[in-house]
């Protein structure tokens, strides 16, 4: 039945890896297979649950009834009364205690992911009991149980109690403690008990020696191990066991060529070989990438007869790791023929992660397949890789079933078996059962990669269920999980986004309480709601707190924060609080003076940033040019005209006027719509031979042309050639425009034509294309022809294109039709301007059907439609 329900997975996904931009429900990591559609044929209609029920019976391990019976009294509650009560039944089990019984009894639990402390309550009850007393057998078998658990604390306290417990006396209670510290990973200690045992005239016995050399080794206390070396060989306790634990201090203390030399020597020797000497040797090379020396070794003590299965495997388990697939699938093969056996569950399991991880999913059925055919069990990786295959074969109801089928066969899930479920979840929309999923994982100590919440809290934000997300987060900080500095930023976005600012604020203020350390980008979110809220005295904390945290607030950031404070009702005093505040904590210095004086003139309080500017000259601290340019701002910008040309000519008395200043007045100037002093410090420019800027000139032609001084127009165009060459996209776009509205320009160019020296080509043709477009002068040849006039003259931009549209969709609408699609096809995105132009073309024309759908191709790409609706009544 398992086959053929692998068979049907793999003969019902088309087993195609590819990048899906349009399926929302099977997109895995923007890679991932294609799933059956539901009108597929399946030819064994398999639903969810029949695919895993049939993996049931070989995910379950073999089981014991009786031993069933003694862990479930052992898993009561721990209180009083039910101790009592669970050591009263197993006391009526009449359980036949003895080494070889209470060694089944651990080994079961420890197999059957049975609970730890459950296992240990066995033990103390068992070790109660008259008649029977522990052995260094069942001692050692609890102490690799709490060891393999990582229950260290427990097993020391343990080790204490045990030390503390008087009626232990058939066993050699020195040689346990030994033996407890050092596989606790306490050699200091266990090396005082032996030191003791010593000088009392006791000693260990080989077993105990073992385990305590193999713990000096594992600690790396190399001199320690030649004295317990020396001991067991004086004692006659050496065998191959010590010399697998002497060739891995050889490999820990990188020394492979002595390791190899050692264990040759002891090999030619005719002593007994084990396979874990060689397993040790051939890891060490693998993981100093000595991978065909290690083959090699593989060859020549095969030949020797050695088992060499678990070596086989740890070479296998490199290969894999290192990104040698193919030479690890060829390694399953040869050593089947070489040896005749199967490879081991533990070589399955590599092979069938590393072909998870690269998506060749049909492989992975194949060996699935192969180790049911051959009897092989599955283990908790196994079940564990299933899962993680279902999820990536975009089966949600599969893996869904599975996971909440997983206590009939006792599977506890990985965290990478989480992180796939969770994300195949969130993929397909399913963020409700992916928050379940995460809590569950949480809780048994599965924290998620910081990728998979990423995930799980991106779809929660955008499908606006920010409840649910803040749950989340705080369910995973109280067990000390913190996610990543841009989740927590993508949430407190969203949460300012809706008017959340307070909550957004709250997990701030937590997150910082925890981790100390804040993004940039949350100080920006919460700082922009808080000024949206007019709440500019928490503003003002934050802005004050993310300089102490490291944080460089930007211009505008200051400035969204100063508008916000003079927006209250004592403007003024929250103002100068924020300046003590910042001057009082952090080293003053230009720039924050500079931030005030722009945030000021922003907020139109000029007398504010001209006190702040005065404060900046008694403290010591020269105003520098960009102090002066935010000035003469903060005037100009709130009509203060009169006290911008005093600061002007008082900064002219300090220093002499640059380009920069220059360009500040007059564009400054020309935003306050004062065209008459602009044009005079435009000629000031000159005759100090102070070349204009770009930016004048643009400022300045495009408020003449508002206000129809066309004359003067013409005569800067004529200027900005002699001084710069050539005009910009924006001056040359503005008089495309102007002249589709009015004949005045073209005019303006004729009259001024003789008075000026136009001798520039570039000129004549501006002129030339100022006529045309205001229809003094047709034109000749195709639109084609008229790019290339264009483009001789200015660089061509969208707007551009947008202008010729619209000169086009007056008189030939099929022209401009041709205009959209050069437009495309020379790589320029249509902008809403340009579907507008094309929509009131087709109403004019009363070709309704049509303009109608050019407005919902405009809707689509989310353009804003104020005002479409009034074109269609």
């Amino acid at each position: 039945m398992l086959i053929t329900s692998i068979k049907h997975v793999s003969k019902s996904t088309s087993f195609l890896l590819f990048k899906n931009r349009y399926s929302y429900s099977y997109s895995y990591s923007s890679c991932l297979l294609v799933s059956p559609s539901p009108n597929s044929a399946h030819p064994l209609n398999l639903s969810a649950k029949d695919v895993v029920s049939s993996f049931k019976n070989w995910f379950k391990p073999p089981t014991n009834a009786f031993l069933d019976r003694i862990f479930t009294i052992l898993n009561s509650p721990n209180d009083a009364s039910s101790t009592h009560s669970s050591e009263l039944a197993l006391s009526h089990l009449n359980l036949p205690l003895s080494e070889s019984f209470v060694l089944q009894v651990l080994s079961y639990g420890r197999s059957s992911s049975k609970d730890v402390l459950s296992c240990l309550k066995f033990f103390d009850w068992a070790g109660r009991q008259p008649g029977f007393h522990h052995t260094r057998a069942t001692f050692y078998a609890i102490f690799k149980i709490l060891s393999k658990s990582k229950l260290m604390s427990l097993m020391l306290e343990f080790l204490q109690d045990f030390m503390g417990r008087g009626y232990i006396h058939s066993i050699r209670f020195h040689d346990t403690l030994v033996m407890g510290y050092a596989v606790a990973g306490k050699p200091g200690m266990a090396l005082q008990l032996f030191g003791r045992m010593r000088f009392n005239g006791l000693d260990l016995d080989a077993f105990s020696y073992h385990v305590l050399l193999n713990a000096l080794v594992e600690e790396s206390c190399f001199d320690a191990v030649d004295v317990i070396a020396k001991q067991i060989i004086m004692r006659g306790f050496d065998n191959d066991i010590t010399h697998s634990i002497l060739v891995k201090r050889w490999c820990k203390q990188n020394k492979l060529d002595e390791a190899l030399a050692y264990f040759r020597c002891f090999a030619d020797s005719g002593k007994h070989v084990v396979g874990t000497a060689v397993s040790i040797i051939v890891d060490a090379l693998c993981k100093r990438k000595r991978f065909k020396q290690a083959a090699t070794l593989l060859d020549e003590f095969r030949e020797h007869n050695v088992p060499m299965e678990h070596a086989y495997g740890i070479w296998l388990r490199n290969l894999v790791q290192r990104g040698m697939l193919n030479g690890a699938l060829q390694l399953v093969d040869r050593n089947k023929l070489l040896d005749g056996n199967v490879p081991p569950l533990f070589r399955y399991n590599i092979l069938v992660l590393k072909l998870l991880r690269e998506n060749r999913l049909k492989d992975v059925c194949d060996l699935l397949i192969e180790m049911e055919k051959v009897g092989i069990s599955p283990d908790k990786i196994t079940l564990n890789a299933i899962l993680c295959f279902f999820c990536k074969a975009g089966m949600v109801d599969v893996a869904i079933e599975l996971y909440n089928s997983r206590s009939e066969f006792g599977l506890s899930l990985s965290s990478m078996a989480y992180n796939y479920l969770i994300n195949l979840l969130c993929w397909n929309g399913e963020t409700d059962e992916a928050c379940g999923v995460l809590r569950n994982s949480i809780d048994e100590g599965c924290f998620p990669g910081q990728k998979t919440f990423a995930i799980l809290a991106d779809a929660l934000c955008r499908e606006g269920k920010l409840d649910k997300m803040k749950q989340l987060l705080f369910f995973a900080l109280e067990r000390n999980f913190i996610p990543s500095n841009s989740v927590c930023c993508k949430f407190i976005a969203a949460l300012c986004k809706a008017n959340r600012v307070e909550d957004g604020y709250l997990i701030h203020d937590e997150l910082s309480r925890m981790t100390k350390s804040t993004a940039m980008r949350t100080y920006f979110h919460l700082i922009h709601g808080f000024s949206k809220s007019n709440r500019g005295d928490i503003a003002a904390t934050l802005i004050l707190e993310m300089q102490a945290k490291g944080h460089r607030p930007t211009k505008k950031l200051f400035r969204t924060v100063i508008c916000c404070l003079c927006s209250t009702q004592n403007p003024e005093n929250q103002f100068f609080k924020l300046l003590e505040m910042q001057l009082s904590q952090f080293q003053p210095c230009s720039d924050t003076f500079n931030f005030f004086i722009s945030g000021a003139g922003h907020a139109k309080k000029p007398e504010l940033a001209r006190e702040v500017y005065e404060i900046m000259q008694r403290s010591g601290i020269e105003p520098v040019l960009k102090s002066d340019i935010y000035m003469l701002y903060s005037y100009l910008k709130n009509g203060r005209i009169s006290d911008a040309l005093m600061f002007f000519s008082d900064v002219r008395l300090r220093r002499s006027i640059g380009p920069k200043f220059y360009s500040a007045m007059v564009v400054g100037l020309c935003k306050a719509d004062k065209a008459d002093y602009a044009l005079n410090f435009m000629r000031e420019m000159r005759e100090n031979n102070v070349v204009p800027s770009m930016d004048c000139y643009e400022h300045l032609i495009h408020l003449l042309c508002r206000k129809k001084s066309y004359d003067l127009v013409v005569d800067l165009v004529n200027n900005l050639e002699k001084t710069r060459g050539h005009a910009s996209s924006f001056i040359g776009n503005v008089l495309l425009l102007n002249s589709c509205k009015t004949k005045e320009l073209y005019e303006a160019w004729i009259r001024l034509r003789k008075v000026h020296d136009e001798t520039s080509p570039e000129i004549s043709l501006l002129g030339q294309l100022i006529g045309v477009l205001s229809g003094c002068v047709e034109m000749s040849g195709d639109i084609e022809s008229l790019e290339d006039v264009i483009e001789q003259c200015f660089p061509l931009n969208i707007h551009t294109y947008n202008i010729l549209l619209k000169k086009l969709s007056v008189s030939k609408l099929d022209h401009a039709f041709e205009i959209f699609d050069w437009i495309c096809q020379k790589g320029y995105e249509p902008n809403r301007w340009t579907y507008e132009i094309i929509t009131r073309g087709l109403l004019r024309k009363g070709r309704r059907a049509e303009a109608r759908r050019w407005i919902e191709e405009m809707s689509r790409k989310r353009f804003d439609l104020t005002g479409c609706p009034k074109l269609l009544t």
